[in-house]
């Protein structure tokens, strides 16, 4: 239809040919903008070990958009035999306190060899204690390791550690806190200024993916400038805003850029970066409607 449209303009004369396509340019271009606004960036790793969809695409296909995951951090794991010593002697802790899920792959990681010890025992005398979480991705990875969690919904660590100082009494042993090694110092302070006990241990170092800065690249010569880009973590904001910004050029103020909680929001605003929406809870669901709803 387009095509026939172009040659009847072409019969008449050279300034209504001109005007036809600039006519045609107009009507397509809606869905040409229509297509590019499908296309979400998630700088966040695949869910590991599922043959399920990834929650995020999977939210953000319900709302009419495309997204695209791309890894931008790498982990390798330390400190796992002194872990998993501390696991197996739960009487010597008040409870457990994770707010990443690389630190419960830790944990998973340690029980492997001794999974029926932990199941039959171990786990049940966890939970006579606290086992606290940050995030639903925590919490699920916590269960699928017999551990009942607290915290699900508070979002962040400064809002755990609130619920952890009303909860806990300052006379009971120290609370374990697996984590990585550029954790935020929020909730140990926190803890410490009301007397909660508290020992940490770092279990897991972060550092850049290898391939993000290539990864990226392929991206945008693939698909374009995406209509959204959205950030995990102050770590991600790290290692590839520059990276997107070098890609993204003068159109960088196209993006509407999406956070998936107030700390990584933070990291981004500390950057200079204009924040278009940010998770009400830093669930998958919630992102997927923060960033349709920017993208409106």
């Amino acid at each position: 239809m387009a095509v026939g449209f172009i040659l009847a303009c072409y019969a008449s004369t050279p300034y209504l040919l001109v005007s036809c396509i600039h006519s045609l340019s107009r009507r397509y271009s809606t869905y040409l903008t229509v297509f590019i606004k499908m296309q979400v960036l998630l700088l966040k790793e695949p869910k590991d070990g599922d043959s399920e969809p990834d929650p995020y695409i999977k939210e953000l296909a319900s709302h009419g958009l495309k997204a695209t995951l791309l890894p931008v951090l790498s982990f390798k794991f330390v400190s796992l035999n002194t872990l998993a010593e501390k696991l197996f002697q739960p009487e010597k802790h008040g409870g457990l306190i994770f707010t990443s899920p690389r630190a419960v792959e830790a944990v998973k990681m340690c029980i492997q060899e001794r999974r029926e010890e932990w199941t039959n025992s171990v786990s049940d005398k966890w939970n006579t204690k606290s086992v606290y979480v940050v995030g639903e991705a925590t919490a699920a990875l916590a269960r699928s390791i017999s551990l009942t969690s607290i915290g699900v919904d508070t979002g962040t660590a400064q809002v755990l550690s609130r619920v952890i100082i009303e909860r806990e009494d300052t006379n009971i042993p120290p609370l374990f806190f697996p984590c990585g090694s550029i954790k935020r110092e929020v909730l140990p302070t926190a803890l410490r200024e009301n007397g909660v006990p508290l020992e940490t241990l770092t279990v897991y170092q972060t550092a850049e993916h290898p391939d993000v800065d290539k990864n990226l690249r392929h991206y945008f010569a693939q698909q374009g400038l995406p209509a959204s880009i959205a950030f995990f973590s102050p770590s991600g904001v790290k290692f590839c805003l520059q990276a997107v910004q070098r890609l993204a050029g003068e159109r960088l103020a196209q993006i509407k850029f999406a956070a998936i909680g107030p700390t990584t929001r933070e990291a981004m605003l500390a950057e200079g970066l204009s924040v278009s929406c940010t998770a009400e809870k830093p669930t998958a669901a919630h992102l997927a409607v923060a960033i349709s709803q920017a993208l409106k």
